[in-house]
């Protein structure tokens, strides 16, 4: 199992000052990061990628598509656009050395159309992904697409309908991850939509019910831990938390009151209660 710390509970970018936050998240014993990519200056992730092989961290990525850069946009522009920025997202991913670009990549967060996917923007998302895949078969980068809850998207809202998508692109680097949040949100069996991924799932997001420390929640552990082991998972388990240390991101991520003592706290108290769930079952 690797276990992954998600940065964006400090930051939706890298800079200096992020170095000693990833010099203290290695010496907690986490095996990586997971970086947020949405800068797309390749020499800037080269350099990063230099400076987290200096610290022992591996990495992965994570990534979103907006309202100019759509995949099932009605624009045919917008959706070119959007496979464009996928691309390169992933050179960048690339010069990063990230094993894989997570997230909603299939359509553009928090965009609604009022009412539920239709046939052409699934045909569309599909052919955007597929594109999509073949750049990251020629990056060596994997894709682990999400599904998220209802409230962010419409589109893919749920792990049956994740895992349809994933083998309608039907390219080897177009993978799934899971969300722990999204999926107590939205599952009512978690058993078996974690089931349901087995085949594809190659990252999950540990998140509790409120996005603070995992394990201090209502998210159903216990099923999600035997169900993981059930289906021999030993991928990336990568903490997802959200904080107040970025006004736009709190307010993108609905973060209204602090949940947690520090950054440092939730890092250190979730990978504990990572470490000693896996301990008793793997």
């Amino acid at each position: 199992m690797k276990y992954g710390m998600n940065l964006f509970l400090w930051s939706d970018d890298m800079h200096d000052d992020m170095l000693p936050v990833l010099a203290k998240i290695k010496e907690m014993g986490y095996d990586g990061v997971e970086v947020p990519v949405f800068d797309l200056n390749l020499a800037k992730w080269q350099t990063w990628a230099n400076r987290l092989d200096d610290l022992g961290l591996a990495r992965t990525a994570v990534s979103v598509c907006n309202e100019e850069a759509n995949p099932i946009s009605q624009d045919p522009d917008i959706r070119s656009q959007g496979v464009d920025m996928l691309k390169q997202t992933l050179d960048c991913c690339q010069a990063l050395g990230a094993y894989s670009l997570n997230g909603p990549l299939h359509s553009g967060l928090g965009i609604f159309s009022g009412k539920g996917p239709t046939e052409q923007e699934w045909e569309w998302a599909v052919e955007s992904l597929k594109k999509v895949s073949e750049h990251a078969g020629h990056c060596g980068v994997k894709l682990g697409i999400e599904f998220l809850n209802r409230f962010e998207t419409y589109f893919l809202t749920c792990a049956a309908d994740a895992v349809k998508f994933v083998e309608a692109v039907d390219h080897p680097n177009c993978c799934l991850m899971y969300d722990t949040f999204h999926a107590h949100i939205e599952e009512k069996d978690v058993a078996g939509a974690i089931r349901s991924c087995a085949d594809h799932l190659i990252l999950v997001h540990t998140s509790e019910n409120d996005r603070s420390t995992p394990g201090t929640g209502g998210v159903r552990w216990n099923t999600t831990f035997d169900t993981l082991k059930e289906i021999n998972y030993d991928g990336w388990l990568t903490i997802e938390a959200f904080g107040q240390s970025l006004e736009d991101l709190s307010a993108a991520t609905k973060i209204w009151r602090r949940m947690y003592e520090t950054e440092e706290q939730l890092a250190g108290d979730g990978l504990k209660f990572l470490k000693e769930e896996v301990a008793k079952r793997w």
